[in-house]
């Protein structure tokens, strides 16, 4: 009889990657035996940002898929929270990054109504904010080469 396999997922825009991602993909990897990867679908990506993607979810998916502590990604649906996409999934835990503007306690009981029973943990910064931030490294291009 095979021991079942501890689900972690997580969810992101993911549009840059830096080592703050590294970090968080590394930190909640070690929380189970699997990794999926919810990755914000465009239209999420421009109603939450104010701003489209700098690459489609599309090659967001295909960036992630390389990277060995990440066992599957899914693209998500064009909305804030697909609880139906995550039911699918089936996790046992959901990690979230530290920058995730989500009310723990809200969320635990959204996902409850929903008939999902993962445990909820927030993984720490370990980086500074201004290297490890989608936003700040597009500044700073931006800055390095607009001026």
């Amino acid at each position: 009889m095979s021991e079942k396999k501890i689900r972690v997922l997580v969810g992101g825009v993911f549009d840059i990657l830096h080592v703050g991602h590294i970090h968080f993909l590394n930190q909640a990897k070690q929380l189970g035996d699997e990794l999926i990867v919810i990755v914000a679908h465009d239209e999420t990506v421009l109603k939450k940002k104010g701003r489209p993607p700098i690459n489609s979810m599309h090659e967001r998916a295909k960036l992630l898929r390389a990277l060995r502590m990440v066992d599957e990604v899914v693209i998500g649906e064009p909305a804030e929270i697909s609880f139906e996409l995550i039911k699918r999934i089936n996790p046992d835990v959901i990690a979230l990054g530290p920058d995730q503007n989500f009310d723990m306690l809200r969320l635990k009981e959204d996902l409850k109504k929903h008939g999902i029973h993962a445990e909820v943990v927030r993984i720490p910064h370990l980086y500074k904010k201004d290297i490890a931030k989608t936003s700040k490294i597009i500044q700073r291009i931006v800055e390095i080469f607009c001026e």
